[in-house]
Formats: C-alpha cells, structure tokens, sequence
C-alpha cells in the first residue's frame, strides 16, 4: 500500500492528504469512545502518510477535540497533522447556527483550548446563518487568520449560492477562503451546486461521508449489524435517511460495479467522490484499525472513465 496521496487546496498553498480522517464519532458511545481506540486511528493513518485530521466543536460536544488534543500531546506531532475543525453550528435542543463574530470568536478559542495548541490549520464557518451578515463572517474568518489563531478559513455545509456569498464578502476584505466542506457521495445530490460555486471561487472542497454514511459499503443491504452507527441510539437517525429503497439501489450499482473491477464496494465509493473535479480530500470517519486499513487500500483504486460514467449518471438520476 502506497502512502497517501497528496493535493492542494484550491488556489491556495496549502497541502493535505487526498484521504482525510474524520472525528465526527470520538468521545460517543458507539463509536470511538476512548483514548485508546483514537490513538490506533491516528497513529495508523499518520504512519501511512495521512496528513488531514477534521473536526468541529460539536463533535461529541466538544469531546472530540478533546481526545484529539491529548493525541496531539505526545502520540502524533502536531506539525505532522493538518488540523481542521469548525465553529458556528450551535448545539443542544433547540440550538441553532450562530456566526456572529461573537460566537465564531468564542469558539475557535474554546476550540484551541480543547485541542491543545495555539492555531488550526483550517478553520471553517460551520453553518449558514441568516441572522447574521456574511461581512461580519467574513470579518471573523479574516480576525482568526491575521491572529495567527488560523492559518487558512473557510466554510462548511453551505449550498452553493451561501458559499459564494460568503467567498465574496471574504475576497472583498482581502481574504480569500480556500476551502468548502460538504457531503459528497452517491448519495447526497448538494453536490450539484456546490461543486461549481467551489471552482468558481478558489476553494478546494472537503468531501465527508463519502462513503453515504456507510451504506454505499454495503454493508446495511441485508440487516443493521450490531454493532454500526445505525444500531446506536446516538448515531442511528444520521443512517436512518441513507436506509430506504432508493439508497439501497444504489448500494447494489456499486457493488456490481466492484464486482466488476474486482474490487470492494468501499473501494468504489471513495474513489468516485474522492476523484470528482475541485475535491482536495474524501473524509471518512472510521471507528477501527482494521476498517481504517481497509480505506487508506481503497484510496489506491482509480475508475475506469465508463465506470464512472455510470456512477455519474446515477448520481445526478
């Protein structure tokens, strides 16, 4: 297995790995609960040349950059990581996105002190909100960055037109973002608009769930396994809308697409998503070594152009 490859972001100079690792599960039950599990993950996918590490102040509530501060304390160097989290997306019942420069400020710093160190790499807008103008986003991302607390800003889970919003409003005060994060896979259509809007304006998109939360794996086409995302009380209503007929469809073109190239379902998936034009790193959040093992393989496969002709197809169907 070769190391992970390599790309920019963007128009901008920063580099990452093709394959990301996700932490959207650390610190909650059912997922990557402890120290222990964590620390395999990471120290697995740095060894095999895995550089970009994604994670959010709503992750486990702030746990998960917690664990991932420890992990950056000693088990991986923290300049051998690229280390992206997000602010602004609100959490508990009832909550909703905040991007005051108030809230995105205050965030980033609680962020910094959960993780340990004094700057990210990335930091990104978390949300859309429309209560707040997006100059004053703009005017956050831009503080983060000439602080020093950030290296490099962005958005996350934004449609295409709220991207470019935000991309304008950012390049009109001399800071041009250079990264969009979003869902991309078989499965998730957002990809249309936001794709465009991306290239448009400089940004290197962060592909997550590209592997549609699981289910283009296949392993979900004959029952829930007990012990997946969608078996635990936390995690299942994030699978739940990938479980019905049409999804399942898919999982099956994929799979006789693997079958054909004689390769894995994971295999196939990641490489259709990882490989679309404007994408700077698929990533994938994993629970074990042994799954992690299985995607850094996956990220060797390339489609052949008719295979992915198809997939395109169904896609956009």
């Amino acid at each position: 297995m070769r190391d992970v490859e390599e790309r920019t972001v963007g128009r901008s100079g920063l580099r990452v790995s093709a394959l990301g690792l996700g932490t959207m599960g650390w610190g909650t039950p059912g997922a990557v609960s402890d120290h222990h599990e964590a620390r395999d993950l990471l120290t697995a996918f740095v060894d095999a040349g895995g550089t970009l590490v994604d994670t959010a102040d709503v992750y486990g509530a702030g746990a998960a950059e917690t664990l991932l501060g420890e992990l950056l304390d000693g088990t991986v160097a923290r300049e051998d990581v690229v280390l992206v989290t997000k602010s602004g997306r609100g959490s508990g019942r009832g909550s909703r996105p905040d991007t005051s420069a108030r809230a995105l400020l205050a965030g980033l710093d609680a962020s910094l002190r959960r993780l340990g160190t004094d700057h990210v790499d990335l930091w990104l807008a978390h949300a859309w909100d429309a209560a707040t103008p997006p100059q004053e986003v703009a005017a956050a991302l831009g503080a983060a960055v000439s602080s020093g607390r950030a290296r490099y800003a962005g958005v996350a889970d934004h449609s295409g037109w709220q991207l470019a919003t935000t991309a304008a409003a950012s390049a009109a005060r001399g800071l041009p973002l250079v990264a969009a994060s979003c869902e991309l896979s078989l499965l998730a259509p957002d990809h249309a608009d936001v794709l465009p809007a991306a290239a448009h304006h400089g940004l290197g998109v962060l592909a997550w769930a590209p592997l549609g939360r699981g289910v283009l794996t296949g392993k979900y086409r004959g029952s829930v396994p007990p012990d997946s995302r969608a078996a635990s009380p936390v995690l299942a209503a994030w699978v739940e809308p990938y479980l019905g007929a049409g999804p399942r469809r898919v999982a099956q073109a994929v799979a006789t697409a693997a079958a054909g190239l004689d390769a894995s379902a994971t295999e196939v998936a990641l490489a259709w998503a990882r490989d679309r034009p404007g994408v700077a790193s698929a990533v994938v959040g994993v629970r074990t070594p042994g799954q992690l093992r299985g995607v850094l393989e996956a990220g060797e496969l390339e489609l052949p152009a008719e295979i992915r002709a198809v997939l395109d197809e169904l896609s956009e169907s």
